[in-house]
């Protein structure tokens, strides 16, 4: 396929976005469930059902804007509620709770990836339902990998953020989370300057290249933003 147009780039890339950012949440929800904060739980959030987590800023109106500016999409659901009160160990539990975001995205982007290898052996008997799993596989791919690459730099308020200040002793914990209020427009400036791309980037390569059907999925990333 040479080219896709304007609504199969969407059908491809619409349905692997919203379950990356929703099921992110969602495991959050569930890991901290596990580990004694049923927060998320009473509020019905530790669902597969996106509606519940959608954000129509983050999840809706962002990346249909980047998608019309830049033919790729990103965005984020309504993060989850977790009450460190709860849990049994908080700062170590934080830092599990925060962990499980990026490590649902590596097991999607898998699965994912499996269906790459699926849609390709059903290539030469149902084109009609091979092509799109393969775009659809490729698509869930990157912006798994994405987010979780993206999600783990150390900054808070992401998720790597929040590990960073499990991890370190109580002192400088603190000293780091004061840095939250500035993370955003930390993040703003390293995409702007092109530097958070440049970060981002060997880890993305790198995390596809150990998947399923990698040389596939690079093959049609082209296809999927120009």
């Amino acid at each position: 396929m040479e080219h896709l147009t304007l609504v199969q780039k969407l059908a491809a890339l619409l349905l692997p976005l919203i379950f990356a950012i929703t099921v992110h949440e969602a495991a959050h929800g569930w890991v901290a469930d596990r580990l004694g904060d049923h927060t998320a739980r009473s509020l019905g959030r530790i669902t597969l059902n996106p509606l519940k987590h959608i954000d129509w800023v983050g999840t809706v109106l962002l990346p249909m804007a980047m998608f019309a500016l830049t033919g790729f999409m990103f965005g984020w659901a309504k993060p989850v509620p977790v009450d460190p009160r709860n849990l049994h160990n908080p700062r170590r539990d934080m830092a599990l709770v925060a962990v499980a975001g990026p490590g649902v995205n590596l097991l999607m982007a898998l699965i994912w990836s499996v269906l790459v290898l699926v849609g390709q052996g059903l290539l030469a008997s149902l084109p009609e339902v091979a092509v799109p799993l393969v775009f659809m596989g490729a698509a869930g791919v990157f912006i798994n990998v994405i987010l979780m690459a993206l999600n783990l730099i150390p900054l808070p308020p992401l998720d790597g953020g929040r590990v960073v200040t499990g991890l370190l002793p109580l002192g400088y914990a603190r000293a780091f989370a004061k840095i939250e209020p500035y993370g955003l427009p930390i993040l703003i400036g390293l995409l702007v300057t092109g530097l958070l791309g440049w970060f981002l980037w060997p880890i993305v390569q790198a995390t596809i290249q150990l998947l399923p059907a990698s040389g596939v999925v690079f093959d049609l990333f082209p296809l999927l933003i120009q």
